[in-house]
């Protein structure tokens, strides 16, 4: 590879390292020319970028990125694989897949959203860790679960719940009904009290005129009886005039 090669591996290494949030870094050394074949399918398939790279220019690279990934320094020995992906356990799933079969790819580092794991023991970690849309879609459910409980539990409580409506109604209807009588009651009342008053103050009246007509009686009797005992008093000195003449 001449030096202008070389640049051109480093300057395009440097933009896919800036551009991506995302890369692994893993060794395939040892594999076979089919294994390294079906895990480059594989890889197209899980729309993960497989390259082999050299350390020399990948470290160059590392340095004139614009991340900081000097921890990964280390790593850099021996056979190196880089792999770029837009879901952040995209590769991890991949490698451990493959490995149901093949004791390769390792798991040298992983760079996501600007922290760095090291080591082949990080792998199940990663595989497990649940992509932005993945954690949107969890969000989604939980929030769309209580919702979809009260749907299910109307659809298949609606004719009880119909039954119940009906009967509130019907029994808001006769509760209605009652009330009307019973405001019906309450204004008659008074209406019948009064008229009972009514009654029994004209019973109570009638033999007022009774009692007037006796007092007048006996006014009448009052103002008789003086000049009856006037005329008596003259009879009797008539009398007595008759003897003495006699």
């Amino acid at each position: 590879m001449t030096r202008e090669e070389k640049n051109q591996s480093i300057v395009g290494l440097t933009e896919k390292l800036n551009e991506n949030r995302v890369f692994y870094l893993a060794d395939v050394s040892a594999m076979t020319v089919e294994q390294s074949n079906k895990l480059r399918r594989l890889a197209f398939n899980r729309e993960v970028s497989l390259n082999v790279v050299k350390n020399t220019l990948l470290k160059k690279a590392m340095e004139q990125s614009e991340k900081e990934l000097g921890g990964l320094y280390d790593v850099l020995k021996g056979n190196t694989s880089i792999m770029f992906a837009e879901v952040g356990n995209a590769p991890a799933k991949l490698i451990k897949e493959f490995r149901k079969k093949s004791e390769k790819p390792i798991l040298k580092a992983a760079f996501i959203d600007e922290d760095i794991y090291i080591g082949d023991e990080q792998l199940a970690p990663l595989a497990s860790l649940k992509s932005k849309n993945e954690l949107i879609a969890d969000v989604i459910m939980l929030l769309q679960s209580p919702a979809k409980n009260v749907i299910s539990a109307l659809q298949s409580g609606g004719a009880k719940l119909t039954g119940i409506l009906k009967t509130l109604a019907e029994g808001g209807s006769e509760a209605v009904g009652s009330s009307t009588e019973v405001e019906k009651q309450q204004n008659a009342t008074p209406e019948a009290e009064v008229e009972q008053s009514a009654e029994t103050s004209e019973a109570k009246e009638e033999p007022k005129p009774d009692a007037e007509a006796s007092q007048e009686q006996i006014e009448e009797k009052t103002i008789e009886s003086p000049e009856a005992s006037a005329e008596g008093e003259a009879e009797s000195k008539d009398e007595a005039e008759e003897n003495k003449d006699n």
